[in-house]
């Protein structure tokens, strides 16, 4: 790719900061970064890669910092640190240093990268204590590269050699900031039999997770009082991500951190939907409150099996920052070594450069201030990492624990996005009445795991007015995962456990849900009295003039068997109540898992007329159209934006997206705040005006048609 140096008149976002955040001069420098970038460099590239080149490539993206690599499981520069390996092309060269004055040259902020993951055996001969161990006291080692050694988060490695490394960082070197790669973990919490982990709770228990989440903010703490002795302005931050379930506290580290590291690179080959992504910005967006928050993506084949140095589509990744910026995170574009200067393959640059200056031309509109949705999903990381379903031995082939608790939130979505629902992640450990008055709607998607103090919040919020939609074992277990005598919220739902749960036998039919009444949850179903039920079940005691009632399982094959023995019991399938203004609903069964994995119709419409029903009528945006789009609307620097994402593809439940197929005219109501007005509609991706009208407080227009993504930019007087 041929870099045109005219461009670097333009200068990074962060630097035009003014146009975008007023005259703030003390917001910290780190919200005010629009675009950031990568080469995540390999052992051979101090002679390989072209600095001068990298340094304008990414100049030429109008980036506003950039990761350089310190060490992994080498240095990049010359350390006189004990054990910190150097890297063997490294010879007497300070690569890091000239890499970090590169940057700084462009106007590029240079944020320090390190890995302390991982270290060689000449480390475990001198200080066995720095590694983890299995259950027979062995090292473990790295099962790619035996030779590397796995570290333990509880050790001195953390606390002596890695703040040697960070201390000698600040004494050499302009940089802005210090990050962690590969510590906290992400999405598992770690295993480890050394001699400090003996002492700790079992692995796995929520007692393990409270040690866990101490050291893990001890540490961060510890690391940014390092960065701090460079300037008060520096920080550090570490990867986080794992979407719902990450490992360290996100609520604790919402609170401290400065920047959320979304490593959430993309998908490869197996099932994951393709709004992984956006689903992370939700969970950015209930924890941090407007800090720095971003998303990795990876221009790499992201997936297994893995190629790291050649490029994924260039559609997926066009899509994973479409995500980014919808769902108000910002963009980061990674790339892994730099042979040839910057790449054998070179397919990477260009699209991203593209990508990244049409970004830069409508800033303002991608700095979120406020989201304007009406419903929360409650998000329940203990549920995530604890809950341990009573029917784990069912099913006996395919059966993954991780798998089967993603199925709940990815059920769940996936109705929410077919019903054209707005709609905010709410962190379970943030259910104050402030925090979550202004949603119409609370929904719970088998969230097992509520203390009583969550309880009674969800409890206040009912009595104030809200409303709730809950499935399955919500609130059956407390915090600590000690399973309750019965539901947690049942006196909030009325209803009230009344047995063991119920699951679906080898060649057997699930449940059935017989239609007992006519009611807006089962609008759509004409022409029947049977709609599906769910693979699993908990029983609820009968209700008066239940909407749905359950028509047990029976025998699918052979056929000739295949007929209720009970027809009709007086067991609802689902509790519907009205409570003031608050209306409820509880499914005993796991509907969303069912739906997810079934893919049946019946349940997703089932699930979407629930939710319009507990919602209500007060909708503050509609978007209607064909096509299966995720909708954002923000309220911006700018005025407002509503961001439309266009799924509809054959490749949204399995990567990669191989080309984009366009939908059609959608049509788009927003209510507007009081006194607030409209004067300019414009298409971001079309970069054309369009035509609007104003009625009664609310705003109309049609965006004509959404190829990947189209933003419309409200410009409000």
């Amino acid at each position: 790719m041929e870099i045109d140096r005219r461009e670097f008149v333009v200068m990074p976002a962060a630097a035009m900061a003014g146009s975008l955040f007023g005259a703030d001069a003390e917001t910290p420098w780190q919200r005010k970064i629009r675009r950031l970038g990568q080469t995540n460099m390999t052992e051979h590239d101090p002679v390989t890669l072209n600095v001068e080149e990298w340094a304008d490539y990414w100049a030429s993206l109008k980036i506003d910092a950039v990761m350089v690599s310190v060490t992994g499981i080498m240095a990049f520069y010359q350390t006189k640190v004990p054990f910190h390996r150097k890297g063997k092309y490294l010879g007497d060269r300070d690569f890091f240093g000239d890499c970090c004055a590169a940057a700084k040259k462009r106007g590029i902020r240079v944020i320090a990268r390190m890995s302390p993951d991982l270290n060689w055996g000449e480390a475990l001969n001198a200080h066995p204590e720095w590694f983890q161990r299995d259950a027979q006291g062995n090292p473990v080692t790295l099962p790619v590269e035996e030779k590397l050694y796995l570290t333990c988060m509880f050790s001195t490695y953390m606390t002596d050699y890695m703040t040697a490394i960070m201390k000698e960082i600040n004494s050499l070197y302009d940089v802005d900031g210090l990050f962690t790669n590969g510590w906290p973990p992400l999405g598992n919490l770690p295993v480890c039999f050394c001699d400090q982990c003996r002492r700790l709770p079992k692995p796995g228990t929520v007692a393990y997770w409270e040690k866990f989440n101490e050291r893990v903010v001890y540490l961060w703490k510890l690391y940014d009082s390092i960065a701090k002795e460079k300037t008060r302005s520096n920080f550090f931050f570490a990867n986080l991500g794992g979407g719902i379930r990450s490992s360290a506290s996100l609520v604790e580290l919402g609170e401290l951190c400065e920047w959320f590291q979304s490593d959430n690179q993309g998908r490869g080959g197996d099932d994951t939907p393709i709004w992984g992504c956006a689903l992370q910005g939700r969970v950015c967006r209930a924890v941090q409150k407007g800090k720095m928050a971003n998303n990795v993506t990876g221009a790499w084949s992201t997936g297994t099996p893995r190629w790291r140095n050649v490029y994924k589509s260039e559609a997926e990744e066009r899509m994973w920052f479409n995500e980014t910026l919808a769902s108000g995170l910002v963009p980061y574009h990674h790339l892994i070594g730099a042979e040839k200067g910057m790449g054998e393959d070179r397919r990477w640059l260009e699209p991203a450069h593209q990508y990244f200056n049409w970004m830069a031309k409508h800033d303002p509109h991608f700095v979120a201030k406020r989201s304007i949705a009406n419903i929360g999903v409650v998000m329940g990381q203990r549920t995530q990492l604890f809950y341990n379903p009573p029917f784990r031995g069912a099913r006996s082939e395919g059966w993954s624990l991780r798998t089967m608790l993603g199925e709940y939130m990815d059920g769940l979505y996936y109705a929410l996005l077919e019903g054209r629902f707005l709609f905010d992640f709410v962190h379970e450990d943030k259910l104050a009445l402030d925090e979550i008055a202004r949603y119409s709607a609370l929904l719970l998607p088998n969230i097992a795991l509520l203390s009583d103090a969550q309880c009674h919040q969800l409890r206040a919020y009912v009595e104030q007015g809200g409303s709730l939609l809950a499935t399955f074992e919500t609130g059956m277990y407390d915090e600590r995962n000690q399973r309750r005598p019965d539901f947690g919220l049942a006196d909030v739902f009325g209803i009230r456990k009344a047995g063991a749960i119920v699951g679906t036998l080898p060649w057997a039919n699930a449940y059935l849900a017989r239609i007992e009444r006519s009611h807006p949850i089962v609008n759509g179903f004409s022409g029947t009295n049977w709609i599906p039920g769910a693979e699993y079940r908990q029983p609820v005691a009968p209700v008066e003039s239940p909407v749905l009632s359950v028509v047990p399982g029976f025998t699918a094959y052979p056929p000739e068997l295949s007929y209720p023995a009970q027809p009709r019991t007086s067991e609802p399938a689902v509790v519907v109540r009205e409570k003031g203004k608050s209306r409820l609903v509880w499914f005993p069964g796991d509907i969303e898992r069912t739906m997810w994995r079934s893919g049946h119709t019946d349940l997703s419409r089932l699930l979407q007329n629930s939710i319009r029903w507990v919602a209500g009528a007060d909708v503050p945006v509609t978007m209607t159209g064909k096509g299966l789009v995720e909708t954002f609307a923000w309220e911006t620097e700018a005025g407002f934006a509503v961001h439309v994402l266009n799924y509809t593809n054959p490749a949204v439940h399995r990567g990669w997206i191989r080309d984009f197929f366009p939908v059609g005219p959608q049509e788009v109501t927003m209510k507007l705040p009081a006194g607030r007005r409209v004067r300019r509609v414009e298409l971001l991706r079309a970069e054309k005006d369009i035509p609007f009208r104003m009625t009664d407080g609310a705003i109309r227009f049609t965006v004509p048609a959404v190829l990947d993504y189209e933003v419309a930019a409200l410009y409000s007087a």
